[in-house]
């Protein structure tokens, strides 16, 4: 582990100008200029520069819909397995996003922050976790996380999985040997547990239940041939 007396490199993932200004102002004032940011508006331009420069932390803010939610869980992932040292932070829209990300996030992560907490909140949580005071493990995230919304069972995991692939609500209930009903009623527990309240919601989170090792929905008839 570097001094801290040394400069740190941190890398930050962010396609928002005014959202990328206000980073930069928060290093700026808050940091004691411990850290150099790097920016990267993609994540292979962030790949390139891992292969040239070790970075102390990756940071990856969430903007836009699905498709990027999916793109920051494999780019963290890839990290998390190339460089387990780094550390691995992703800056949410809002508590909602933040909780499936805590949820079914496949990977460890050092911490997960919303950017919808004031600015004083946010910059002394995200200091804390990259001077190492503090570090959110995967027990803190998994209590935290039953005290709010319980957990999925694996029926409620399975039929996430299935989502993702365009299953029907029939289908499903096909695959897993189910009655229509218990299935729908699964369906509106799982919603419940997450915190959504649509089916755009749901699929967001079946997004990032794509990306988890098929070996945590064990017994699930139909679902290993698919994946």
């Amino acid at each position: 582990m570097e001094n801290d007396a040394h400069k740190r490199h941190v890398a930050i993932v962010e396609r928002c100008t005014l959202t990328e200004a206000g980073l930069c102002h928060l290093f700026h004032q808050s940091s004691d200029g411990r850290y150099i940011i790097h920016l990267f508006r993609h994540v292979q331009a962030l790949n390139a520069a891992m292969a040239r420069q070790p970075f102390w932390a990756v940071i990856y803010s969430l903007s836009g819909g699905r498709e990027l939610r999916q793109e920051s869980l494999l780019c963290l992932n890839a990290v998390s397995q190339s460089h387990p040292e780094t550390k691995r932070i992703v800056l949410t829209n809002n508590a909602d996003e933040a909780l499936l990300i805590r949820h079914l996030s496949p990977s460890g992560l050092h911490g997960i922050l919303s950017k919808s907490e004031s600015v004083a909140s946010l910059s002394e949580r995200l200091l804390a976790l990259l001077n190492g005071t503090r570090q959110e493990s995967d027990d803190d995230i998994n209590q935290w996380v039953m005290s709010h919304n319980g957990c999925l069972s694996p029926t409620e995991l399975a039929i996430l999985r299935y989502m993702t692939y365009g299953y029907s609500m029939p289908e499903i209930a096909t695959q897993l040997a189910r009655n229509i009903k218990t299935i729908r009623a699964h369906k509106f527990n799982a919603m419940a547990k997450l915190g959504v309240n649509s089916d755009m919601g749901l699929l967001s989170a079946a997004d990032i239940i794509m990306h988890l090792p098929a070996s945590k929905v064990k017994g699930q008839p139909g679902l290993a041939a698919k994946l």
